[in-house]
């Protein structure tokens, strides 16, 4: 299958090149197509003029609406996984359905019902194609500390996130060779657009933040939060003890087991400075030194790090969703980089964490 393409890398798209240009070594903008007027909201993805229907799979419609009823699929892909028969758990225990964790006809009817199409063909709104993407941003803190900002790596990337899939999905829901650019259509699993929020002196550009991940700022809040080992689910839950949400979670490591037990969130950070300290990593480099890396959804905690009464632990973004529930972590909780943004506007300092097996 051949790649999305950015519009200013189009003439080589026979060469095969990576996802828009991650092998080029500077920033790039991409260039805008001449009849794109920019919306009233500049982060808007209207719908594409003359649309047409796709077939979508079972999983597919499944996905998106549980993402929408907040039981988070994790990456939306199609596929059945682990972290989709989970979601589905959870939205069929809060609706008193035997819990297969399969999409049987009483969860169908359940979940499905009245639901129109799963995706949808949006235009790329200029503000968002303008970046700045870092298409030679690295892995390894040492090189990412070089940069004032770890922010995503190329457009296909950043259109992931805010559509809460992957680049690989993108690519199999568009036809080869699809250019990307500023007024280009893509087809995109349909995750509606956040109101931009109102958030008196907005410092760190978290309200920019939520926009760009598709993540409303007005969330049910939350009474206490439990996050279950055993199944690697963060759950949500309201003060009558009704689950309001639920995320797949990476909780740790054989070396950096979930601390088990009662704890509590302490201070929140949005869009934070990332602190690498090698004496609190038992994998570290001898030589290793502490390092700041600035914020950034490519920083070591994604978008947000909700600080625990458990010194040195913190429930977190990532950098890979894809892998959320499938690595291991040094004993935090690691959620997608839009359900750590939701469940950041779920919590406040204060609120009530559990850790069980």
């Amino acid at each position: 299958m051949k790649p999305l393409l950015p519009a200013s890398f189009a003439p080589v798209a026979l060469l095969g090149v990576a996802l828009l240009g991650a092998c080029h070594s500077e920033r790039r903008e991409p260039e805008q197509a001449p009849s794109s007027p920019e919306p009233a909201d500049p982060l808007a993805f209207e719908s594409a003029p003359n649309a047409q229907k796709m077939p979508e799979s079972p999983a597919l419609r499944a996905q998106v609406a549980l993402s929408r009823r907040g039981f988070s699929p994790g990456v939306i892909d199609g596929k059945e996984s682990a972290a989709y028969a989970l979601a589905l758990r959870g939205f069929q225990q809060a609706q008193g359905l035997p819990q297969t964790g399969k999409l049987d006809p009483a969860t169908q009817q359940a979940l499905l019902a009245g639901m129109g199409a799963a995706t949808r063909q949006v235009v790329i709104p200029i503000a968002f194609a303008r970046g700045p993407f870092f298409p030679d941003l690295p892995h390894d803190m040492a090189g990412q500390a070089k940069f004032d900002h770890l922010g995503y790596r190329s457009m296909s990337e950043a259109l992931a996130e805010r559509f809460h899939t992957t680049p690989e999905t993108l690519q199999a829901l568009n036809a080869p060779g699809t250019v990307l650019g500023a007024g280009r259509t893509l087809r995109v699993p349909d995750i509606p657009d956040a109101a931009p929020a109102q958030i008196p002196d907005d410092k760190t550009g978290w309200a920019d933040t939520l926009v760009r991940l598709g993540v409303a700022a007005d969330q049910p809040r939350a009474d206490h939060i439990v996050v279950d080992k055993s199944d690697g689910a963060l759950r949500a839950y309201d003060a009558q003890g009704r689950v309001i949400a639920q995320f797949p979670v990476t909780t740790g490591s054989g070396h950096d087991p979930l601390p088990i037990g009662a704890w509590k969130i302490v201070g929140e950070a949005r869009n934070p400075d990332y602190h690498f300290n090698p004496d609190l990593f038992w994998d570290a480099k001898k030589n290793a030194k502490d390092k700041l890396l600035k914020p950034g959804p490519n920083g070591p905690v994604g978008v947000v790090w909700l600080d625990l009464s458990k010194e040195h632990y913190g429930i977190h973004g990532t950098p890979e969703p894809q892998n959320i529930g499938k690595t291991e972590s040094h004993g935090c909780v690691r959620l997608t980089n839009w359900d750590a943004a939701r469940l950041a506007q779920m919590v406040s300092a204060g609120t009530k964490v559990v850790f069980q097996e």
